[in-house]
């Protein structure tokens, strides 16, 4: 069965909860909704729903892909990008995280920056482009820059609400034992009841790493962007989509490692 019926009880009279969908049926409905996706591609293109031969053949691409590979542009595209990604990643991710649990642990440190983390949080990390293109040319560098901006603010908050939300109780009973001092405090209480928070936001920001990654390298900086960008402009969108699919995979890999991670840090929860 794809599903077991509600309020079935076991052996020793207890009610058992519902069971949903099985995996089976999860997987079958995925692949339904894949291919729709496809048809519903494929007739954009046969029908031209858009200005014709912008919407690439969807059965051409894996062509396009051997291409891609064959002509010596995916992979260097792939390693360029992986280069200031994981730069931008790692630097936003511990910076975020440090000013946040700053914020949240010393009030003195939060009254200090308040009004300039108002100021600057509005500011897109698209607008710090013009800037990372004066401060360190066209270079990994610069896109780091870019990219470390978006995931900063991201683990920044996380960070500050995870740590504000720990319930205060523990800290009382904290000092109680004589953990009052700051860094036992924070070791022992504050990272341990922040863990859920913390790491959804670092899992939050290895997506929003790529989409601020993507939008950095289509001003020239090498990449898997860059590559679309010079793809869309003699018009082979097949080769554009080769590059989004790309991205699509290397994320899932990267958000799939990093939830193996995080479930393994937390395996403490009930």
């Amino acid at each position: 069965m794809a599903e077991t019926r509600a309020n079935v009880n076991d052996s020793r009279g207890r009610r058992l909860p519902r069971v949903g969908p099985s995996r089976t049926r999860r997987v079958a409905y995925g692949a339904f909704g894949v291919a729709s996706f496809i048809a519903l591609w494929k007739l954009a293109f046969v029908f031209n729903w858009a200005p014709r031969g912008t919407i690439p053949d969807p059965f051409v691409v894996p062509e396009a892909l051997w291409q891609e590979y064959a002509g010596g542009r995916l992979l260097p595209a792939i390693g360029s990008s992986l280069v200031h990604y994981v730069w931008g990643l790692g630097v936003g991710t511990f910076l975020g995280f440090a000013v946040g649990l700053m914020a949240a642990s010393a009030r003195w440190f939060d009254d200090a920056h308040y009004m300039l983390a108002r100021i600057l949080r509005p500011i897109p990390p698209l607008a710090w482009v013009v800037f990372a293109i004066a401060w360190f040319q066209v270079s990994h560098a610069g896109a780091a820059f870019v990219i470390s901006i978006g995931v900063f603010w991201v683990n920044y908050f996380a960070t500050a609400s995870g740590v504000r939300d720990v319930d205060p109780r523990y800290y009382e009973l904290a000092r109680a034992f004589g953990h009052g001092g700051f860094i036992k405090r924070v070791t022992s209480i504050t990272l341990p009841g922040a863990a859920p928070g913390i790491l959804s936001g670092m899992r939050t920001g290895v997506g929003q790493a790529w989409m601020t990654l993507i939008a950095a390298e289509l001003l020239g900086v090498p990449g898997m962007g860059q590559e679309m960008n010079s793809a869309a402009g003699v018009g082979a969108y097949d080769a554009v989509v080769v590059y989004m699919l790309a991205i699509s995979l290397i994320y899932t890999l990267s958000d799939g490692l990093f939830a193996l991670i995080e479930n393994r840090a937390l395996r403490w929860r009930p």
